[in-house]
């Protein structure tokens, strides 16, 4: 569990302990419950992070809501958003190996994460990431419920596939952008894991000679990654 569950799941939980000595049964239920889903919330699970050279793996658990060709920046490209339900783990992962370049953001609205305009109008953050492949664009976007989107990175770190980068809190999205060259391995209704589900292949543009040495490394960088909150 991130440290962000003690700070919401101890107060309720503390005041349900003090409801049920007082025999405010009906309270303290009520306070245990709301601690539980809150501890539940921020839980933080491990995961494989795949290794295949030029995966490109899912920033977040939930559902793919759209795929669709969209241009970035006036690059052509595809993006893929996922919906993070309130039962989904909300702790955000980096989708490839790369540097965060570019971190902004932007405040906005708070409309259902589940709608196309929330992807443009909705507060979140967006990372801009050099990869060996090119540059890739990825998403932090709050929703309805979610009032916050939480980055535990900044810009010119670098971050390894599936390496933890931050989260947002109660129900959000994710996109990702890649440009025209990946390849979609998933379709809308999808159901998907944050560090291990493989979104899009986009290979390097490294030498076949260098291919298998940096991949070995790259290997080493997720599997210490899949343990790294920072």
């Amino acid at each position: 569990m991130v440290k962000e569950g003690y700070y919401f799941g101890v107060p309720p939980l503390a005041l349900g302990g003090v409801s049920y000595l007082l025999h405010w049964y009906a309270a303290a239920a009520v306070l245990m419950f709301l601690a539980l889903f809150i501890f539940s919330f921020f839980r933080d699970p491990e995961r494989v992070i795949p290794s295949d050279p030029g995966a490109v793996v899912s920033p977040g658990d939930g559902r793919v809501v759209v795929v669709t060709e969209e241009v970035n920046a006036g690059r052509p490209g595809k993006r893929v958003s996922i919906f993070l339900a309130v039962w989904n783990v909300h702790v955000n992962r980096a989708p490839a190996t790369g540097t965060i370049t570019k971190l902004e953001y932007r405040p906005g609205k708070f409309l259902a994460a589940m709608r196309e305009r929330a992807s443009v109008e909705n507060e979140q953050n967006i990372f801009t990431l050099s990869t060996d492949a090119g540059e890739m664009v990825f998403k932090q976007i709050a929703g309805l419920i979610a009032r916050r989107v939480v980055s535990w990175k900044k810009e010119r770190e670098k971050v390894a596939r599936g390496e933890r980068i931050g989260l947002v809190r109660f129900g959000s999205r994710v996109d990702v952008w890649v440009p025209k060259e990946a390849e979609i391995l998933v379709k809308v209704g999808d159901n998907v894991k944050g560090g291990s589900s493989v979104l899009a292949r986009w290979p390097g543009k490294r030498s076949a000679g260098k291919l298998d040495a940096v991949s070995a490394t790259e290997t080493d960088a997720n599997l210490t990654a899949a343990g790294k909150r920072s």
